[in-house]
């Protein structure tokens, strides 16, 4: 990932008055969701990372500059940038802005760890502090991700074009943030008519090869349904 200049809590071309465009970058890494924050320079506070974020343009509507923004903070174009909510309760803000629009922004497995510079993923459960409205920003995304499991298969979007089913259990998982019955949830996702299998085979441990899948509704079903959990343990 390319090195960025580190968020500056001073910058000179935001007016404090300014509403922002905040981006809650989020990747499965080592079987848990992470979040990218980028180091703040020249904290006062205990608050030395934040979310990635600029004041709104006007030379840009708000979905081009979070798409630019988050294109920017990983040095590639995420799977998903879409809209979460906009936040103006008063909460602090690393700019001082009264109004902040959230945007969430998918990843998919394998991004590569930050090497220097001003970047870095952090666990979501172990994330350093932040201000408190992007901190909401964080838990409004997640509640967002989360709502939406069983609506529509946005937990595609973590995963490569190739994957074996564990993989994608596996972020289903990390997404719900339990256990799921293997043959529970191979039944469910059989149901949902959302993979098909590949010619590709890849080895996972001791065990025989695991069959690559890919993302592939069937046209007769909804491509906008996901994968439904009821009774699964």
């Amino acid at each position: 990932m390319p090195n960025r200049t580190s968020v500056s809590v001073g910058r000179s071309s935001v007016r404090r008055t300014a509403p922002t465009v905040d981006v809650v970058l989020l990747t499965p890494h080592a079987r848990r969701l992470s979040v990218l924050l980028e180091r703040v320079e020249g904290a006062r506070s205990k608050e030395r990372w934040a979310l990635p974020w600029e004041a709104m343009r006007s030379t840009e509507t708000i979905e081009e500059s979070a798409a630019r923004l988050a294109r920017e903070a990983l040095g590639s174009s995420p799977s998903l940038v879409e809209q979460v909510a906009a936040y103006g309760d008063g909460r602090r803000h690393p700019s001082g802005a009264t109004l902040s629009v959230a945007f969430l922004a998918l990843v998919a497995a394998g991004a590569p760890a930050p090497v220097g510079g001003s970047t870095a993923w952090f666990a979501i459960d172990e994330i350093p502090a932040i201000a408190p409205r992007q901190k909401a920003m964080l838990d409004g995304a997640l509640h967002a991700v989360r709502a939406r499991l069983e609506q529509s298969p946005i937990a595609f979007r973590l995963l490569p074009a190739t994957f074996t089913l564990s993989e994608l259990q596996g972020i289903y998982e990390i997404l719900l943030g339990r256990r799921l019955h293997k043959a529970s949830f191979r039944r469910a996702l059989h149901a949902a008519w959302l993979v098909e299998p590949t010619d590709e085979w890849r080895s996972e441990g001791r065990g025989r090869p695991a069959q690559l899948f890919r993302y592939a509704p069937r046209k007769r079903r909804s491509s906008r349904r996901g994968v439904r959990f009821e009774g699964m343990e």
